[in-house]
């Protein structure tokens, strides 16, 4: 609403009503409309022929569902109506209730509807009309007999509403009609046996939340009052009893939001509004704080720990949990909120490789163990192998994985002894290999080629012997995008390297097809790099010298 559009007059005579025109007559065509009421007061059998014409004058001549539907936009014009003490004006009063009526019914029989200006304009009215006619007893709010002063509020959709209220209450819940109904002023413009003041607002983003706003400074009990509203509701009397200084109203909404559940919707609009009010309240604090860990008194490591002991205590209940369904239901959920949050502030680096620590110390004692013979436990190779897994798939997310590549290439206690352990205990190590091959191939993880060669050298053969169960106990295993990976991994190796590699998988592959990734892309890539683009190459400097000599004979 504009306040500052506000205004204060006196008068001696009270504000004078605005008129309402009446709604013009509506008809359908006549045939049309005798036939139709006749066949809705029961007079036709609709298998027979229409009656005479004479049978149809006799009918009843009270309009049908049909007409009063069809004469709406007719009988709501886009005229400025005034509600004046809660009462429609009467020439319309009829149709806004029917129309009102007719759209509720409509509505609850589950019809889809188009809701027309017009229509917006009749339920809100009848609506504001029924809000002001309540009034328990002992309430004052919008009596003639007692009221001194005349509010009209008007807003930007033509409606205008005047009721009476008093100055004394007006005066001591708002600082704004405090300013307005001053006893300076009252004593400079206002006799005393003079009519009452004249106050009008314009300009009113919604007069209906408006009234609701000024209901409260006539309620003994406003908590009570704010039970009946819901959030987005009370998020409208908030913003009216800021503005015009309800302290004791804004203090009742704060207190309702505080308490009350939000949707996700909702929970936005109530943290935009509160920034935009910037509200100097308590209770705003308090709202504020089930969305904001900074609102909170005090620093947040006293309040329960900062995110990163927060993240860090969940990642270990992920990865010490029991439910094989529920950890992986949660590794779901924590990382897509991990990766929802671009920032990447709230978990350090340091704190996801503590945690990889952690679970590479339990593989590697376990597998030691499992190569030994001793099978005791030998479940918790895969289950540290997986962990180890979810932990590396974040760290690329954030881009800070070339430190875990590091640390797998320099595994080689773990590779040299890989074939002693059973393949069904140890194929979700080579999951892990797998993951880092495709970080490499996509640009992922950048590390130099010295580390690259390493990993290669100790686990490539391990992968290999591992390839054909993973392919078979792996759900979701996309085969491509790790002969991709693996492909693009040793093409960005000097190319001395990739044939040294290369040739190793094109012999293991004539021998052991089926189990054995397919890598003949990048087979044939080092093989136009390594004969085709060789022999260009030793062709440039003849090409170079012809060129030379034919300009110095120019």
């Amino acid at each position: 609403m504009d306040f500052s559009t506000a205004t204060t007059t006196t008068t001696s005579t009270s504000t004078a009503t605005n008129g309402f025109s009446s709604p013009r007559d509506s008809s359908f065509p006549s045939s049309f409309t005798k036939f139709n009421s006749a066949l809705t007061a029961g007079l036709l059998n609709p298998m027979s022929p229409p009656p005479p014409p004479a049978m149809l004058d006799k009918t009843r001549s009270s309009p049908t569902l049909f007409e009063m539907m069809a004469s709406e936009a007719d009988t709501i014009g886009r005229v400025p109506v005034q509600i004046q003490n809660g009462v429609l004006p009467s020439s319309n009063s009829s149709s806004s209730s029917s129309s009102a009526a007719a759209l509720a019914a409509r509505t609850a029989n589950g019809n889809h509807l188009v809701i027309s200006a017009q229509d917006k304009q009749a339920l809100a009215m009848q609506r504001i009309s029924d809000l002001l006619l309540i009034r328990s007893p002992g309430n004052q709010f919008n009596d003639p007999t007692s009221s001194d002063v005349k509010l009209t509020l008007s807003s930007k959709d033509g409606i205008s509403i005047t009721m009476c209220v008093h100055r004394q209450i007006l005066v001591a819940h708002s600082r704004f009609f405090a300013m307005k109904l001053s006893d300076r002023w009252s004593k400079q413009q206002l006799p005393p046996s003079s009519s009452p003041y004249i106050v009008e607002i314009s300009d009113c983003d919604d007069v209906e939340v408006y009234i609701e706003t000024l209901m409260l400074m006539y309620s003994r009990d406003p908590r009570k009052k704010m039970m009946r509203q819901d959030v987005s509701r009370v998020l409208g009397i908030l913003k009216v009893s800021a503005a015009i200084g309800f302290d004791a109203g804004v203090l009742s909404c704060l207190e309702y939001l505080e308490a009350a559940p939000w949707s996700e919707d909702e929970e936005y609009r109530i943290a935009s509004l509160l920034s935009e009010l910037h509200l100097e309240n308590v209770g705003a604090t308090e709202v504020l704080r089930r969305v904001s860990v900074e609102a909170s008194s005090g620093n947040s490591t006293s309040n329960g720990g900062s995110n990163d002991e927060v993240l860090l205590n969940l990642l270990h209940i992920v990865l010490e949990g029991k439910d094989e369904k529920a950890r992986r239901d949660m590794k779901t959920l924590v990382s897509k909120m991990l990766r929802e949050n671009s920032s990447g502030n709230d978990l350090r680096k340091e704190s996801l490789y503590l945690a990889c620590d952690g679970c590479l110390h339990k593989l590697k004692r376990q597998f030691l163990q499992a190569a030994e013979s001793d099978l005791e436990n030998v479940d918790q190779i895969a289950r540290q192998a997986d962990n180890l897994h979810w932990i590396l798939d974040i760290l690329i997310d954030r881009q800070i994985a070339e430190d875990f590549l590091v640390m797998w290439a320099s595994l080689s206690e773990l590779s040299q002894v890989h074939a002693k352990v059973p393949v069904v205990h140890r194929f979700e190590i080579s999951r892990v290999t797998a993951r880092i091959f495709v970080g490499i191939g996509k640009g992922q993880i950048l590390t130099p080629k010295e580390v690259r060669c390493l990993l290669l050298r100790n686990w490539l053969t391990p992968f290999y012997d591992d390839f054909a169960w993973m392919k078979r106990a792996s759900k979701g295993l996309d085969r491509y995008l790790i002969e991709d990976g693996l492909s693009s991994t040793i093409l960005t190796l000097p190319l001395a390297w990739q044939q040294e590699f290369f040739l190793a998988w094109f012999d293991r592959f004539l021998n052991s097809n089926e189990d054995c990734p397919n890598m003949q892309r990048g087979f044939e890539v080092w093989w136009r790099r390594a004969f085709w683009r060789r022999k260009e190459q030793s062709q440039e400097p003849a090409r170079l010298r012809i060129i030379a000599s034919a300009t110095e004979n120019a």
